[in-house]
């Protein structure tokens, strides 16, 4: 089996068994591909059913000189997914990285920004921008409301659709990693915010392909991530607020103020869409006075 063979199965594995995005199926392939563009600057030739542990921890050697172990532990997770695979159709008995160990890593605390600079953010939105005669102000406003008033990831941003809208109900319909569903509540600030730049997208000359999409660029094509990046960096550098402050940002933000107002972490998780909790438990981090307080009241040896 040569080594693009053995990726082709692989990411149709993760599409097919695993329900992984595109997204996610790229980011796992481009470990392998690392590994491949070495082998052959090297000349080494092997294939993925005899590589052994000493050409990998080689190729790891020389990979690590350019990367951070944070880097270096999800390329390595990756690529032991990969010969598990492998593994799993019979294809070879051990898995190279078996005694591997990945470098240790602190876990990283997300970044938040406070109400005030959410807010500094938001107002700093010029509501009368336009562009070839759209009114892009109220997009973009209606965007920043939507990443932190509902917590959504980027590419959840961009691919919400109109269909998914249920105001009367009060909840959106979010379509998360692995294609996976889940019921977001919205408030009606942005509802409001969304309706009025639906409005305004009646004006565009919609691309059939996005017709049900919610945010639209001008030329009724669908926002890339780039665009919403671009959007958030320019009220950043507007505001001179002095922090690096991404998509994400607004989603970390979401949780963490929810959890400081006694949200329960169970209900944040729901929200965000994570799979386990201790993906969500990262929050417990930014507030330890709410957690003192939570103790003061409802524990009997206060």
């Amino acid at each position: 089996m040569k080594w693009q063979e053995a990726l082709l199965d692989y990411k149709h594995y993760l599409q097919i068994e695993r329900g992984l995005s595109q997204n996610s199926i790229e980011n796992y392939a481009y470990d392998i591909k690392k590994l491949i563009k070495y082998l052959e600057a090297e000349s080494i030739n092997t294939s993925p059913i005899i590589i052994d542990t000493e050409i990998i921890k080689q190729f790891i050697y020389t990979i690590s000189k350019s990367i951070n172990p944070r880097s270096q532990a999800r390329l390595i997770s990756g690529l032991r997914n990969f010969f598990d695979y492998l593994i799993f159709e019979k294809y070879r008995e051990n898995n190279p990285l078996e005694l591997i160990e990945s470098p240790r890593i602190g876990r990283k605390l997300p970044d938040t920004l406070s109400i005030k600079e959410i807010d500094d953010l938001i107002n700093a939105i010029d509501l009368g921008y336009t562009y070839r005669n759209i009114n892009l102000g109220h997009r973009n406003k209606a965007i920043i409301e939507t990443l932190y008033s509902c917590g959504l990831r980027v590419s959840e941003l961009i691919n919400l659709k109109i269909s998914d809208l249920f105001f009367k109900e009060g909840f959106i319909k979010v379509t998360g990693k692995g294609d996976k569903e889940r019921f977001v509540p919205i408030g009606n600030s942005t509802q409001k915010f969304i309706t009025i730049w639906l409005d305004v997208r009646k004006h565009i000359d919609i691309d059939a392909n996005a017709k049900d999409n919610v945010f639209l660029n001008y030329k009724g094509n669908t926002l890339t991530r780039a665009m919403i990046f671009t959007i958030i960096k320019n009220l950043v550098e507007k505001t001179g607020l002095k922090k690096n402050v991404s998509p994400h940002t607004f989603r970390h933000s979401f949780a963490t103020h929810l959890l400081e107002n006694g949200a329960d972490l169970r209900a944040i998780q729901m929200m965000l869409g994570h799979e386990s909790i201790t993906t969500t438990e990262i929050y417990m981090h930014v507030d330890r006075s709410h957690l003192s307080d939570v103790l003061n009241t409802y524990h009997p040896r206060k």
